[in-house]
């Protein structure tokens, strides 16, 4: 029988009445093995997730305040989809539990993952499967970071003795002992990694939106739907802002090939979006795009000096400056006397004029000028390398819409053309390459 791991969002578990919607879509398919939940997420715009109460909770525990209005609204939603569900787990001892922790001085990790922890219990019950605490199967080292190793050990086997089971997403247990969470957005991680751990023959992303879309509908009206796509487009997609999927969550399956089917649990007729390896353009077709994306708030630090592609490690020693202050670029173009770095405000902010006067000291160069307020746009396609003209047509459009482009950088894999404008002409341009090409 086929192996398939389902993972849900906080939006399509928010309630009762959505995990009633997420029972029927498992039961449809015998081959949903294998199931990761999200915390419950808002049930409509003025609420608050559980994930956002629980590290609330926990930072007014930490300094002494008085939390116990803000936990009486989790142990609310809770014992509320336990009794609407007409389950009988005695979830206060568990909240009972977790108040304790906390009160003693359990970490903002330890808090956040009790949201995945306390739903995953619920909903096993509910579905009848075994529970299987992400604690006992996730692991990370030392340094906090992700130990596909020791998980691949442990989690084959642990999965093997169960025939379905739950696992909640979002977190893992560190060496010593401690609860360990990924980023926001992580329980899509676990469901890559417990579908590469299963030998899945599909990973199933279960959210509140019908797939990826060409463009966020936010700023362009009605984009069209991506029905395929592989895993390096989504990557770049994911990268420069498109969130319907976390972008770390491709790798733990991009080994193994498995393809990644992401539907709306609100209509799980719809296809979706389907992402796989490798693309054939004769069963799927040949498109111009896959998709646009784009982030404002860049910052580019531009270094001239005549010579610079003659000498010897002067890219080593930008990076070495970038280094020193913990940076991390997002795209560094150059031409033969000039190098940009093009950096996100969030990392730069309070260390500008620092890291000027290290390029100086370090690099030597000519001049540096440093221009804010950028936002980047990522026109991303497969297609892209077979078409004549793309480019041309997305330079006409900006210009045509009177957008100056202040940076270009198009990608040695010829998947995608990266163009930086001002933050204030970051949606007309959107639109505008949109209208263009799709």
């Amino acid at each position: 029988m086929a192996v398939k791991v389902a993972k849900f969002g906080g939006s399509s578990l928010a309630d009762a009445a959505q995990i009633k919607k997420v029972g029927a879509i498992i039961r449809a398919d015998e081959a949903r093995c294998f199931v990761v939940p999200s915390a419950p997420g808002k049930r409509h715009a003025e609420d608050t997730k559980v994930t956002d109460l629980l590290y609330e909770f926990q930072r007014r525990m930490e300094m002494l305040e008085d939390a116990d209005e803000i936990f009486k609204q989790i142990f609310d939603r809770y014992t509320g989809i336990r009794d609407e569900l007409n389950l009988h787990v005695d979830i206060e001892s568990e909240l009972a539990t977790i108040y304790k922790d906390i009160r003693r001085g359990a970490s903002a990790d330890y808090a956040a993952s009790r949201g995945e922890y306390l739903n995953a219990i619920l909903i096993a019950d509910y579905l009848g499967y075994d529970f299987i605490d992400a604690a006992d199967v996730i692991f990370f080292d030392n340094n906090e970071a992700y130990d596909p190793e020791k998980t691949l050990s442990v989690l084959p086997g642990a999965l093997a003795l169960h025939e379905r089971a739950v696992i909640p997403g979002f977190y893992g247990s560190l060496p010593a002992g401690g609860v360990k969470t990924f980023s926001r957005g992580g329980s899509d991680i676990t469901g890559s990694i417990v579908a590469r751990a299963a030998n899945a023959d599909l990973y199933e992303n279960w959210t509140d939106v019908s797939g990826f879309l060409m463009a966020d509908p936010r700023v362009v009206y009605k984009p069209r739907k991506i029905d395929v796509i592989t895993y390096r487009e989504l990557r770049e997609l994911s990268y420069m802002g498109a969130t319907v999927l976390h972008e770390d969550s491709i790798f733990p399956v991009l080994e193994a090939a498995i393809p990644i089917n992401v539907k709306n649990t609100n209509d799980p007729a719809n296809p979706g979006t389907m992402i796989l390896p490798e693309i054939d353009s004769k069963a799927h077709g040949q498109t111009n795009i896959t998709g646009i994306a784009g982030k404002k708030n860049f910052t580019v630090v531009t270094l001239e000096k005549n010579g610079m592609n003659a000498e010897i490690g002067f890219g080593r020693k930008v990076l070495e400056c970038l280094e020193k202050f913990d940076l991390s670029f997002e795209h560094m173009p150059s031409s033969i006397d000039t190098i940009s770095i093009v950096l996100a405000d969030t990392r730069i902010r309070g260390c500008v004029e620092e890291l000027i006067d290290e390029l100086h000291l370090v690099c030597g160069p000519d001049s540096i000028e440093v221009s804010s307020n950028m936002a980047l746009i990522a026109t991303v396609g497969r297609g892209m390398i077979r078409r004549v003209g793309v480019s041309a047509r997305l330079f006409s459009a900006l210009a045509a819409n009177k957008i100056n482009v202040r940076m270009i950088d198009q990608g040695s894999s010829e998947i995608n053309i990266i163009v930086g404008v001002e933050n204030d002409d970051f949606e007309d341009a959107v639109r505008a390459i949109y209208k263009a090409l799709v």
